[in-house]
């Protein structure tokens, strides 16, 4: 068997519709597109949303509403909240576990906010200039 052998299976393939092609056709005359107006014609088409002049609803709604696909996923913590945090080592799995950010945070930033009285120690968390330089002045130290 080769590929200029195939055929569809008998019966699978149905005969186009044959419109305009006179009366017997049950096709024929106005070749399905009823009378008269705008679609009937050829090329007659109108725009997605198009309401025949009228204001469209797209756009007597107004615009509202932002929601950032990267802040779903990032927090901001204040220093003096990373003393709720439990363990040794604070990262991001420390932070969902103690409720300090939700659950689908995957990205973490430390703002200079707050006090800081104890040493920490982050680990795969940012910080700010000035909360960077209030961690260690706390005796505390960021890894990367």
């Amino acid at each position: 068997m080769r590929l200029n052998e195939l055929s569809p299976a008998p019966g699978s393939k149905r005969n186009p519709k044959r419109v305009g092609r006179g009366i017997g056709s049950t096709q024929g005359k106005t070749a399905g597109r009823g009378h008269k107006g705008q679609k009937s014609r050829s090329g007659g088409f109108h725009k997605v949303g198009f309401e025949g002049g009228q204001m469209p609803l797209q756009r007597r709604l107004p615009k509202f509403g932002f929601s950032s696909r990267v802040g779903r996923f990032s927090a901001e913590v204040r220093l003096n909240e990373l003393t709720g945090a439990q363990g040794d080592v604070i990262d991001v799995a420390a932070l969902v576990k103690s409720g300090v950010v939700p659950v689908q945070t995957r990205q973490v930033k430390v703002i200079n906010s707050g006090t800081l009285e104890q040493a920490v120690t982050l680990k795969g968390i940012k910080a700010t200039a000035g909360a960077r330089a209030a961690i260690e002045a706390a005796g505390g130290k960021l890894e990367d």
